[in-house]
């Protein structure tokens, strides 16, 4: 793996696509984009049940989940979004970005781009 950052994510979801080529052409993505479908996932330190269950930000051996792995894109972009990302790492906006990031999961293929791929299992949301 390389010294970049890998962000993993839902290359079945047509919401999830289209949220990650919105950050690659509006907050300039500084990660390499990869769904996980596609990605050697033990080489990465990470379960499918947990790829499949968020997107997920991986830097340096480290794995960040859901709203931190949004929070870990921001920084990453600089300024002016850093700010967002570490006002979303800091309590009580950090609970508040997990419970509203965990709505948008579950409710994904209901949201703009999303189809009935885009639902997650039952035991997942």
């Amino acid at each position: 793996m390389t010294g970049q950052p890998v962000l993993l994510y839902d290359g079945d979801c047509g919401f999830c696509t289209s949220s990650v080529r919105f950050a690659e052409r509006r907050i300039g993505l500084r990660a390499r984009p990869l769904p996980w479908q596609r990605a050697d996932l033990a080489a990465l330190g990470v379960t499918w049940e947990r790829a499949d269950h968020e997107v997920l930000w991986i830097e340096r051996g480290r794995v960040y989940g859901g709203a931190q792995a949004i929070a870990r894109l921001l920084i990453a972009a600089g300024a002016p979004w850093s700010l967002a990302g570490f006002l979303l790492r800091t309590p009580p906006l950090r609970w508040a970005a997990h419970w509203g990031y965990r709505l948008v999961s579950a409710n994904r293929h209901r949201l703009p781009g999303g189809t009935p791929a885009c639902s997650l299992p039952a035991n997942l949301r």
